[in-house]
């Protein structure tokens, strides 16, 4: 009986796991941001890309 009083007196187990969820939610943020970020990245160097085509045949 004195083992489960000290159990639930016990809060260390409890800040762990809210740690735990604090981290995996910065981690699903961070991979959500990361690609919107690279989504915008490839279709800004696509222009850019295509653009530089345009010209090098427009040129030639």
């Amino acid at each position: 009986m004195k083992f489960i009083k000290k159990l639930r007196r016990n809060e260390e187990g409890a800040t762990a796991i809210e740690y735990g969820l604090i981290a995996a939610l910065i981690a699903v943020a961070a991979m959500t941001a990361m690609g919107a970020l690279g989504n915008q990245l490839k279709a800004t160097f696509g222009k850019v890309s295509s653009t530089m085509s345009e010209a090098n045949t427009t040129s030639v």
